[in-house]
């Protein structure tokens, strides 16, 4: 049985792409520039550029993996949540394992990429019921 060719976007579409959906949740989600800056590991300036269409800067893979990770975050609190403690969950307090009675945002810019995926990791066994 003969597969189909794999079809790749190329390397800019997936930046872009990427920029305007986390763009959307950071504004849907009514976190502040700086901080949303800071959860894409980016300068304020950088991620002022990068939120206009037609950014022409290349993202490293951290920051493509941080973008992805809060894209399935977004995901998680969409379907296990209804909407106003999807929308809120972030900026919230959480006694959760993960937080220490820290909002998830914060808890994220503090401790980086290997919590992203942590926390996604949380979400999702939430949403699994494992």
């Amino acid at each position: 049985m003969q597969t189909a060719p794999s079809i790749r976007a190329p390397a800019g579409d997936l930046t872009s792409v990427a920029l305007k959906a986390v763009n959307r949740i950071l504004t849907e989600w009514a976190v502040p520039a700086s901080k949303a800056a800071l959860l894409c590991d980016m300068s304020d300036s950088t991620w002022k550029r990068a939120r206009k269409p037609g950014f022409a800067g290349e993202l490293t893979q951290d920051q493509m993996l941080r973008l992805s990770a809060l894209i399935g975050i977004y995901k998680s609190l969409k379907l296990y949540f209804d909407d106003d403690l999807a929308l809120s969950w972030i900026k919230l307090p959480n006694a959760g394992p993960l937080f220490g009675g820290s909002a998830p945002v914060d808890s994220l810019i503090e401790y980086g990429l290997p919590h992203f995926l942590s926390v996604r990791g949380y979400l999702d066994a939430l949403r699994g019921g494992v």
